[in-house]
């Protein structure tokens, strides 16, 4: 035994010493994940840098110090010995995350649509004005996208709960255009990241960072002014672990804050409205499970009773003062008639179909959709509760907005349930089983339970896609510039009306997969009675219309609003030598 092992305890007697443990070894998971955070840093970082060195080297050379911290890291993550070094690691790899978000936000942050009508809210906000109901047109320049809607108009009108106006004004001393309202976002998105990843385990924080700030595209919508970022930053705290909410029938002063940050993203953005259902259901069932059905609901009922009063309290103001608009304000996205846009079912319509005389069965499949995940959820709890943060989302596939936002800005909600929501949480939850669902034949029960409750979903979309287009079209003259044959300013339309209704038309012209502006009708009636043909003339909103490359994809849509309907044709209009073809709808 070695000297230095050894230690007297008493005169004449040796004892081993009390060794201190090596120290703990990382883990080669934690350190790839490590890693992963770190290399997601470099995605969007050179586009950033290229911006900033021409016009300000200061963010440039902050950018360039960002890239020595993400090498350095990458060589630290593959050689540090203990966990404890990898977990410092991993807050200088969030330090790096946040310090690049604010490089961008500094270089970009004129904001969308969405963050100048919040920007324009929080104006009108401060200068003691109504908020909701007002159209701002001016506000909608060169580069900022216009929300189309099928009676031929636009929505130039705030349309989202108070809180991100409410946030923002105080801000706008900061700049013009959506300058305020994209800093509100992207505060709140870096505010919620720190969140995520404090209130995950140690080995996991890097993940947060990942899905937060790395990849580059929740930092690009926090860029962009929208309120569902902030929504998001308030979701965070709510679901991790959020089937221990009222964890023995108690909220405490952690749950009620939770509840709290319920109610305030809901008064945020219209997403939070359709996780709550599935949240409060998971909750009610793993506390039925725990507690009994009396003690689950009163759980429920308090968690509910304090999202309400916060919800409420942040609204107050706008209850009191324009009742009326505020309310159809923070319902619109569900009412304002948007025309179709997204990566969903609806391209089918859009893109690989003339169009439908069904769009409005579009709609109701999306709320089929959901009130079948909820049931669903319900019904297999113990199965789909870890997935309750992924399934609301679902339902927006078969919208007739089903834009990939509503899908990845709510990621960061996967992660933490997916880590701090496992299944094991849900072993004793409560699942109701009536009846007809148990006994010796109930497998095949509670698969024809969950056939049922998706089919009228799925009977809905299959309704809408397989519609058709309700107005043939076909082109009877080209109005061409003099100067160039390639220019439009005008086409004259003969059309024919096959549905058994009265439709009022509106026309545009697309190129690729984006809507443009409506054209302005010159002649031919506004509504067009059923089976008859009329003649109209349309003419570019601006005057002209270039017509793109011979490459690119043309169509003529024309959109109508009761019902919602979409007939489409191509167009080949381009001078090619001396022949012009155009295309027939139907």
């Amino acid at each position: 035994m070695h000297l230095a092992e050894t230690q007297l305890v008493t005169p004449g007697r040796r004892t081993q010493s009390a060794v201190s443990a090596a120290p703990e070894p990382p883990a080669q998971w934690h350190r790839v994940l490590t890693l992963l955070a770190n290399v997601s840093l470099f995605i969007g970082t050179r586009a950033i840098w290229t911006q900033a060195a021409s016009h300000r080297p200061p963010v440039a050379a902050a950018i360039s110090v960002c890239y020595a911290s993400i090498l350095v890291c990458g060589v630290l993550a593959l050689v540090v010995r203990r966990a404890r070094s990898l977990a410092r690691l991993d807050a200088a790899v969030l330090v790096t995350a946040v310090v690049l978000a604010l490089c961008a936000w500094a270089m970009n942050h004129g904001g969308s649509d969405e963050a100048v009508l919040t920007t324009q809210a929080a104006r009108e906000l401060a200068a003691g004005h109504s908020v909701y109901g007002h159209p701002w047109p001016w506000l909608f320049q060169k580069g900022i996208a216009l929300t189309t809607t099928f009676d031929g108009g636009y929505d130039y009108t705030y349309g989202y709960p108070p809180l991100a106006p409410l946030l923002t004004a105080p801000l706008l001393w900061i700049g013009h255009g959506g300058a305020p309202a994209t800093a509100v976002s992207t505060g709140a998105l870096i505010i919620g990241t720190v969140v995520l990843w404090r209130m995950l385990p140690v080995q996991w924080r890097s993940a947060a960072t990942m899905a937060c700030l790395g990849f580059g595209f929740l930092p690009t919508y926090g860029r962009e002014g929208y309120p569902a970022i902030t929504a998001l930053a308030l979701l965070i705290p709510v679901v991790v672990r959020w089937p221990r909410i009222g964890q023995g029938g108690r909220l405490g002063a952690a749950g009620l804050a939770r509840a709290a940050c319920l109610g305030a993203a809901c008064a945020a953005q219209q997403l939070p409205w359709f996780l709550t259902p599935f949240l409060l259901a998971g909750i009610y069932a793993v506390r039925r499970g725990e507690l009994g059905g009396r003690a689950a609901a009163l759980v429920v009922a308090r968690i509910a009773g304090v999202a309400a009063t916060v919800w409420l309290l942040i609204n107050t103001y706008f209850v009191v003062s324009e009742p009326g608009t505020w309310l159809s304000g923070i319902a619109l996205p569900l009412i304002q008639g948007a025309t179709l846009h997204g990566q969903g079912l609806v391209g089918v319509s859009l893109y690989f179909t003339n169009g439908s005389d069904r769009l409005d069965w579009y709609g109701q499949a999306s709320m089929l959709l959901a009130a079948a995940l909820l049931g669903l959820l319900i019904l297999f709890m113990r199965r789909l509760g870890p997935a309750a943060t992924v399934l609301p989302w679902c339902a927006f596939y078969l919208a007739t907005r089903s834009q990939d936002g509503y899908y990845l800005m709510m990621t960061p909600l996967w992660l933490a349930a997916a880590i701090t929501a496992p299944p094991s949480e849900f072993t004793r939850a409560w699942q109701p089983r009536p009846r007809l669902l148990t006994g010796p034949h109930r497998r095949p029960a509670l698969v024809a339970a969950a056939v049922l409750l998706v089919a009228p979903a799925l009977v809905s979309a299959v309704v809408a896609v397989t519609g058709k287009p309700p107005l043939r079209t076909e082109i009877a003259a080209v109005r061409r510039g003099a100067a160039d044959a390639n220019v439009l300013t005008g086409l004259t339309l003969r059309v024919t009306n096959t549905d058994d209704s009265a439709l009022e038309p509106h026309f545009m012209l697309t190129v690729g997969q984006g809507l443009r502006q409506y054209w302005t009708i010159l002649r031919g009636p506004a509504t067009l009675p059923a089976h008859t043909t009329a003649g109209y003339v349309i003419r570019p909103t601006d005057g002209k219309f270039t017509l793109p490359g011979p490459k690119a994809r043309l169509r003529l849509r024309v959109f109508t609003p009761t019902p919602q309907t979409l007939s489409s044709m191509d167009l080949h209009l381009r001078v090619r030598g001396t022949g012009v073809r155009a295309g027939r709808s139907g």
